[in-house]
């Protein structure tokens, strides 16, 4: 009885170590992804908020049979990025969320074979990021962002908005790679609405006081910032210095990236950009390759108009424009 005794604790031990070494071996194997971004943690974190019921719709949950790392964002400064996605390469993720052309550089520069999902990032193609929009190719696949296509209607939006209007200020940030094509595409749309844009450079937040000036300077009328990340970072300081000189600002976006003192907002649903990174990764996780998936679009945009800042600008609101609007702030 005494050597049955002990046989069933030496089985139960050994059925306790096996069950256990089950346990450590699933906790393992759950995917873990992270996410590298330009843009401010603030922005970053709430996009990873509305990722995580999209995800959740199609079987995965944070926490359960899938980890979503603490995402690491250089909040506008694009020269941190190369060591930031070297430090997340180094945690061998199962794959890599991207937000921003120079991001999505980085972490091309630091992995060959970890796949790498883009969420909003401006012409792909054109920069070599993937090689075809429909079979990418390589280790990235992901959503474009419309930067060229929603600047351009912001800008006919701002036209209607103040019919006498003759210039804008763009701020541009020398840093991120897509600034120069986009500058100038920018520049053929505004002047064919008889508008001259003035490009103003900013490279850190220490800049913005000399790009001020600069606005001052030449009278320029209104400004248009751009989805950039340390633009958009500055973006109170900036309707601050628009609303004290009376400039028409207008914001490539959506509603989140109004300011108080902004005239008006357009860009695609931010919504969009985490349903179409949740299929991404179900699919990858389940087995597809990321050079097999073709890159998406948002087919949603919202403008969205501040009644209270074109008052204070003087300015009465088109009923056409008015009828065009998602949202309006009274």
């Amino acid at each position: 009885m005494p050597i049955r005794r002990t046989f069933i604790k030496r089985a139960g031990s050994a059925v306790l170590l096996w069950a256990a070494g089950r346990h450590t071996l699933a906790q393992a194997t759950v995917p873990r992804i992270v996410f590298l971004s330009a843009f401010a943690r603030a922005d970053v974190e709430s996009l990873y908020a509305l990722l995580r019921p999209e995800l959740e719709k199609l079987g995965w949950t944070d926490g359960r049979n899938i980890q979503l790392l603490a995402p690491k964002t250089s909040e506008g400064k694009n020269d941190l990025l190369p060591a930031m996605a070297a430090e997340l390469v180094a945690q061998a993720p199962d794959l890599i969320l991207v937000q921003s052309l120079p991001a999505t550089r980085a972490a091309m520069q630091a992995t060959k074979s970890i796949p790498i999902v883009m969420m909003s990032v401006g012409s792909p193609v054109e920069y070599g990021i993937v090689a075809d929009y429909r079979r990418p190719g390589g280790n990235v696949t992901g959503s474009r962002y419309p930067n060229e296509e929603a600047t351009a209607k912001l800008l006919q939006f701002l036209k209607e908005a103040s019919p006498r209007l003759r210039s804008a200020a763009m701020f541009v940030n020398p840093s991120n790679e897509a600034t120069a094509a986009h500058a100038r595409q920018t520049r053929a749309d505004a002047s064919a609405l008889g508008l001259q844009l003035q490009a103003v450079e900013v490279q850190t937040k220490n800049d913005f006081e000399a790009a001020f000036a600069a606005i001052r300077r030449a009278g320029t009328e209104s400004i248009v910032l751009p989805p950039e990340s340390l633009i958009l970072a500055q973006r109170d300081l900036i309707a601050g210095f628009a609303q004290q000189h009376g400039l028409p600002l207008a914001i490539v976006g959506n509603r989140r990236v109004l300011s108080a003192g902004g005239l008006m907002a357009f860009g695609p649903v931010r919504a969009e950009f985490a349903t179409i990174a949740a299929r991404y990764v179900d699919r990858i996780l389940k087995g597809a390759k990321p050079g097999d998936l073709p890159i998406e679009q948002p087919t949603r945009f919202e403008l969205t108009l501040n009644l209270k800042t074109a008052k204070a600008l003087g300015l009465t609101l088109p009923q056409s424009l008015l009828l065009r609007a998602d949202e309006v702030i009274q």
